[in-house]
């Protein structure tokens, strides 16, 4: 199953970043995902299969 991911789009990781922060924001798509902690600004690319892996879900989804 793959996840339709859009730049923009915020997440909540399963575990937390180093900084203490939950919450990424997508800024690249393709075979690739990159994403930017929210907290510390901290930018990682990580390949979809891993990102599908490690998000928990939308965090902005109450929004919409």
């Amino acid at each position: 199953m793959t996840i339709e991911v859009a730049p923009g789009e915020i997440y909540r990781m399963r575990r937390k970043h180093p900084c203490g922060g939950w919450e990424w924001r997508v800024y690249r798509t393709g075979a690739d995902i990159g994403i930017e902690c929210l907290t510390c600004g901290r930018r990682v690319m990580l390949e979809r299969r891993h990102f599908e892996a490690r998000v928990k879900g939308r965090a902005d989804a109450a929004g919409k």
